[in-house]
């Protein structure tokens, strides 16, 4: 790690590190914070995952709570438990995140025990069984046994993308899952699970040269590896308009689902955001353009949302990321009038700008909620650990408010023009008939 001499600035309050290692250290010290929380995010996700290993990001995630070189199998979880404090680990499409919020006398224990299953995870037979079980007991409960389950950010990418990196479910097909083997995982974790390939994040009532010492004492001993080199996953645009249509047993009502491209979340971050904001004014809420055209005038849709990020919370990816557009429908029949209402919607923001009002509505609610996820000790851990593996700057967490708020008229007019110009991509849910009735 780089001495306190030479530390890197602070940025909105954080502190940023480097062990010899390569590990990425972030250290954002609270004092009026009861606990402290102690976060990894791995550069590893659902868009790593080989063709024929779907799902393959968020076994291993699993995995990673059974235990390490030092750590009893299933162990982990308790450890941090019985020291009062709760954890969690999360997959997404470009990283996976780990975290544990503790009082603050059990940071060092927190650091062991991340520091330990960075070193080696409890990889076995045994462990394996047991964790794809888990696995495919929550894909039954969280899609198969849902009428909307992982709707729409399991059935929409196939419909706006080619590639396998972007269009595969990132729960995983069962016969992949099924397929995967020891040596599977072994690969798995020397190939991303590398420190180098990391970033540690500690928040909340720390003392930063002691934390610092810690982390020192526990991660100096990870050895380094080789880092994988990253591969974009960015593809054209559709030059063409596509309706995937799936029915599903027991659906109480249609839904549809429509995707656009969004500009690059780390090259071009206010652009985004911008989109961000469109959003808001097309689908945030019972004041937005398309509720009151399409909900409350027409009656094409029972509820609709439009907004950045293909699982509904923006920034959470790199490129390519999506804005979708959701809508419950009376009847699948007046899927094209609420598209029609969308676009609509568009091109009266990119051709008139929008209302001053609406907009300062906006950026002020989207600002606020931004400082809400401050307030959170693990949500704070988590943006700051991922803006840093993202964007190279954990303090853009703190600064975000701020760029939204300064997003101007014209910029929300270049977004919605980007936006309107494109096809027409979208997945319609319609209830599958009835076996042995009227079709």
């Amino acid at each position: 790690m780089t001495r306190p001499a030479e530390r890197a600035p602070v940025l909105g309050g954080v502190e940023r590190l480097r062990l010899d290692n390569g590990l990425r250290v972030v250290v954002a010290a609270d004092p009026s914070a009861p606990a402290v929380c102690v976060a990894v995010h791995y550069d590893v996700g659902f868009r790593s995952e080989p063709v024929g290993r779907s799902g393959f990001a968020h076994l291993f995630e699993h995995l990673m709570f059974e235990g390490s070189e030092r750590v009893g199998a299933g162990l982990h979880g308790r450890h941090v438990q019985a020291a009062g404090g709760t954890f969690n680990g999360i997959t997404y499409r470009d990283h996976t995140a780990y975290h544990q919020v503790v009082p603050p006398e059990a940071l060092e224990r927190m650091l062991f025990l991340e520091a330990d299953r960075m070193r080696g995870p409890r990889l076995t037979e045994a462990t394996l069984a047991h964790q794809l079980a888990v696995v495919k007991e929550e894909i039954l409960r969280n899609v198969t046994a849902q009428p909307y389950g992982g709707f729409p950010w399991i059935p929409l990418p196939p419909v706006l993308f080619g590639g396998y990196a972007n269009t595969h479910n990132g729960y995983g097909d069962l016969a992949d899952l099924d397929a995967s083997t020891l040596a599977d995982c072994t690969a798995f974790f020397d190939t991303h699970y590398a420190p180098g390939n990391a970033v540690l994040t500690v928040c909340g009532d720390v003392d930063p040269a002691d934390c610092a010492e810690l982390i020192r004492r526990h991660f100096d001993q990870v050895a380094a590896r080789p880092v994988p080199v990253r591969t974009p996953v960015t593809e054209d645009r559709p030059t063409e308009d596509r309706r995937d249509e799936i029915p599903v047993p027991g659906l109480p009502m249609p839904a549809l689902a429509l995707g656009l491209r969004l500009p690059d979340p780390v090259a071009e971050t206010d652009r985004y955001l911008a989109a961000a904001v469109v959003g808001a004014l097309l689908g945030g809420g019972e004041t937005s353009l398309l509720h009151r055209s399409a909900v409350r005038e027409a009656g094409t849709a029972v509820s609709v949302h439009a907004g950045a990020g293909l699982t509904g919370a923006p920034l959470e990816a790199r490129d390519p990321d999506v804005f979708v557009i959701r809508a419950m429908l009376p009847s699948p029949g007046t899927a094209d009038a609420v598209a029609d209402a969308a676009w609509d919607g568009l091109r009266s923001l990119a051709d008139r700008g929008p209302d001053p009002a609406a907009l300062a509505r906006a950026t002020a609610r989207m600002a606020v909620e931004r400082h809400r996820r401050l307030d959170r000790l693990g949500a704070r851990a988590e943006q700051y650990g991922r803006f840093e593996l993202h964007h190279g700057d954990a303090g853009l967490a703190a600064g975000l408010p701020g760029r939204i708020r300064r997003i101007t008229p014209a910029e929300v007019a270049e977004a919605a023009a980007d936006l309107a110009g494109q096809r027409r991509r979208s997945v319609l849910l319609v209830p599958a008939p009835t076996p042995g009735g009227p079709r």
